[in-house]
């Protein structure tokens, strides 16, 4: 399977479990590995057929207006599930990182959710 790499996107949303932590936006870093196959999208230099990052990358900049996750694992469910249904990817592996203690450069989840099998 080939692989999309996007590296530590920075973005701001409202995280945290106690309601003072998420009254502000705080930044956190995302990386996504987006697996599919892009042999035809090779083939014929053509932006329809694997996945425009660009457009990936402007929904997840938005995706924190009006919203708030208590926990970064939740967030990095949902920003897994909505690659999974918005974009014709097999696999996705989806990292949060946030910046809370002091004595850790960062602390942070990662999922791995991949596409359901039709079942025969």
């Amino acid at each position: 399977m080939d692989r999309i790499i996007i590296t530590d996107l920075e973005v701001f949303y409202r995280v945290g479990v106690p309601d003072a932590e998420r009254a502000q936006p705080q930044r956190l870093l995302l990386s996504l590995e987006l697996e599919l196959d892009f042999t035809a999208a090779a083939a014929g230099d053509d932006l329809s057929r694997t996945v425009d990052y660009f457009g990936l990358t402007r929904r997840l900049l938005a995706l924190g207006e009006g919203r708030s996750w208590k926990l970064i694992e939740t967030l990095a469910v949902d920003v897994a599930q909505g690659v999974l249904q918005d974009f014709a990817v097999q696999r996705v592996t989806v990292e949060v990182k946030k910046f809370i203690l002091p004595e850790t450069r960062h602390v942070g989840v990662r999922v791995v959710r991949s596409r359901a099998v039709p079942s025969s």
